[in-house]
């Protein structure tokens, strides 16, 4: 199996000022754009992408307005060491609202707000493109069970850690991923709670060497078969993590037309 995180989904309430706020402040550029029955997708990313790097996949159902829940956390994006300060304050007079500054957060990193409400982290890394997306954080209410799904089922690694009182984060990844590549994040809180996942956080999807040999490999491994291929046209699949965040299988071709598996 390939591993590589492809994108994560979000969903928007206003295409248009979803798509302008990305281009606008993190220089995003659009990479495709399908317009379906009722609803249009939008995949937004840095120019000239690591073949690695995951894309943003900006959803807009018509007439609908999403709802945020606390299952999902934030994406993060990547700003040059030593410039956090200066990236957060050129978005401050981009005009974006103020959320969570570096020194609030200890000079370590910083969040901002898109428009419907989604948490952007900027952190530092010496690698990966100005904004590119360097990792994804859901929340889980059991570690042990949420490390293990992604180790048995797609093959992921403990790349880091990050241990408070109350709380712990575990980063993971494929093995051999590229430093450009978006990793997982999952956060523990030791408090015991339960998260609502709403429905503005939709889903991530990771590459497949073969979509039906990988998907079969999943149900081998006790993976829930929630939207198979066979559902699909035989395009992409759908399975669920321990905690119920949705994870699509596709096949990537990087020299195909179009971006889309449909």
């Amino acid at each position: 199996m390939n591993g590589t995180l492809d994108h994560v989904m979000v969903r928007v309430s206003n295409l248009a000022d979803s798509v302008d706020w990305y281009q606008t402040h993190l220089d995003y550029e659009e990479k495709g754009r399908h317009e379906g029955d009722g609803f249009t997708i939008v995949y937004l990313g840095p120019a000239d992408m690591h073949p690695e790097s995951a894309m943003l996949e900006l959803t807009h159902n018509e007439g609908e307005t999403p709802t945020l829940g606390d299952a999902w956390g934030h994406v993060a994006v990547r700003v040059p060491e030593g410039e956090l300060d200066s990236a957060y304050e050129q978005l401050m007079d981009g005009g974006v609202s103020d959320y969570r500054d570096p020194e609030s957060c200890g000079g370590k990193y910083a969040f901002v707000k898109d428009p419907d409400g989604h948490e952007i982290e900027l952190v530092e890394r010496d690698h990966g493109r100005l904004w590119s997306l360097d990792h994804t954080m859901l929340r889980v209410e059991d570690a042990d069970q949420a490390i293990g799904f992604w180790g048995r089922k797609f093959e992921y690694e403990l790349a880091g850690r990050w241990e408070a009182d109350t709380f712990a984060n575990y980063f993971l990844e494929p093995a051999g991923a590229a430093p450009e590549a978006m990793s997982v994040e999952l956060t523990s809180n030791y408090d015991g709670r339960t998260y609502d996942h709403g429905d503005a956080w939709g889903h991530l999807a990771i590459r497949a060497d073969d979509l039906l040999e990988d998907w079969e490999q999943l149900l081998t491994r006790e993976a829930p078969a929630y939207r198979p291929p066979s559902e699909n046209e035989n395009r992409y699949g759908f399975t669920k993590t321990p905690s119920g965040h949705e994870i699509e299988l596709l096949e990537r071709d990087p020299d195909a037309d179009s971006l889309f598996p449909f």
